[in-house]
């Protein structure tokens, strides 16, 4: 998971805008402390509701006082939170989460072959500066795979919180543009009149025109029905 915190934020009047103190985010040694006693506490109380399961070596702390005990232990080490500045500025980690949020698991042009239940792909080993090499999977392998990047029933891609919020970001985006002293991005008459007026869902893309859903088909009724190809080499 990945998260775009911006420099600052409205105050809870929203009558100006708040800078940070300090160039960084928060400070990596109480970031560390923090996340330690959050994730302690979220044990804790999973244990409580029962939502933890110990099997193998780990049966004894099923046990309310061994797992108090085991908990103990966790505070007598620092726990380490890596971080480090950005390469290329804020820009840069934009786009490159752009690659994440906006793409597919693996493009076309990456797939080599397909034969014998067996998919061939390219990759770069970035161990071995960035080498390009081929890859061979067996069919539910690759699909295995493919999969782990389809979301879940109910999870979206890009979630925005505070003044982007959907609900509020119409009224509050210009408000921080105001009280920053920045130049909102101006909207063309071309664009403003597209965003008054729903465009089509599909156009054409050669010509460019309107798409019209002519007829739907259940999965089961495109079992039935024949390629286009084949009814006119029947006939």
């Amino acid at each position: 998971m990945h998260c775009v915190v911006p420099a600052g934020g409205l105050s809870l009047d929203s009558t100006h805008w708040i800078q940070p103190r300090y160039p960084f985010f928060l400070p990596v040694k109480v970031l560390s402390r923090v996340f330690r006693g959050k994730f302690v506490s979220a044990l804790k109380r999973n244990f409580r509701q029962g939502k933890l399961g110990f099997h193998g070596n780990l049966k004894p702390l099923a046990h309310p006082k061994a797992f108090s005990a085991w908990i103990r232990t966790l505070f007598r080490n620092d726990w380490h939170v890596y971080s480090k500045r950005p390469f290329g500025g804020a820009e840069h980690a934009l786009c490159y989460l752009g690659h994440y949020t906006h793409r597919v698991a693996i493009s076309n042009h990456r797939l080599v072959s397909l034969a014998d239940d067996q998919v061939t792909f390219r990759w770069r080993d970035s161990v071995h500066h960035n080498e390009h090499k081929l890859m061979t999977l067996s069919l539910d392998e690759f699909l295995r795979r493919f999969l782990l990047h389809t979301l879940p029933k109910g999870f979206v891609r890009i979630r925005h919180f505070g003044f982007l919020a959907n609900r509020r970001r119409t009224a509050l985006l210009p408000l921080c543009y105001r009280l920053l002293d920045a130049e909102q991005p101006a909207q063309s008459e071309p664009e403003a009149s597209l965003a008054k007026q729903p465009g089509p869902l599909w156009r054409c893309p050669k010509c460019g025109g309107p798409m019209v859903v002519r007829e739907g088909l259940a999965a089961a009724q495109l079992q039935l029905r024949s390629p286009p190809w084949l009814v006119g080499a029947a006939a």
